[in-house]
């Protein structure tokens, strides 16, 4: 009984990271909305959000990072994986922080996670081209998190309430 619960894990958790790398391939296929570089949906962290709530942080913390990695194998270059890794772990961690303090929904817990994720980008490449300047940048991107997370936040509860695993 207990090997049936590891495969029916295992299982789940490759079908949410197909599922999450699927939606970060359809969100490199929509045109930039606004001509800005750096402004992504984040698609893929419809799938991120719905396993952390439905499933544990472990589970969330892995349909996350294999994510990143195949879609660095798949698309990517090291510059691409170091931005996306290290805004998947602050994300992740402080998403899981709020989630775990419940003083946020869904949808805030979201948009701390867009957040979060560019505040880490921009950090990564502060410290990669040495350069501060590059937080000047940072309020054109938490205007274009707060809307994108309360996208995917909206579109992660309405996952959460109805799709049972």
């Amino acid at each position: 009984m207990k090997k049936r619960s590891h495969v029916i894990y295992i299982t789940h958790t490759a079908m949410l990271t197909l599922i999450a790398l699927g939606l970060s391939y359809i969100e490199s296929l929509i045109p930039p909305l606004i001509p800005v570089p750096g402004i992504k949906i984040g698609l893929a962290n419809i799938a991120v959000i719905f396993v952390l709530y439905k499933k544990d942080v472990i589970s969330a913390a892995a349909v996350s990072l294999i994510r990143v990695f195949i879609s660095f194998l798949l698309f990517g270059s090291v510059l691409s994986l170091a931005y996306s890794l290290c805004g998947a772990l602050f994300s992740l961690f402080l998403m899981f922080l709020l989630k775990k303090l419940s003083i946020f929904s869904e949808i805030g817990v979201s948009v701390c996670g867009a957040l979060a994720h560019n505040v880490a980008q921009i950090a990564v490449a502060c410290l990669i081209f040495s350069s501060k300047e590059i937080f000047y940048y940072l309020p054109v991107l938490m205007i274009s998190a707060t809307v994108t997370g309360i996208i995917i936040g909206l579109i992660s509860c309405l996952m959460i309430r109805k799709v049972k695993i």
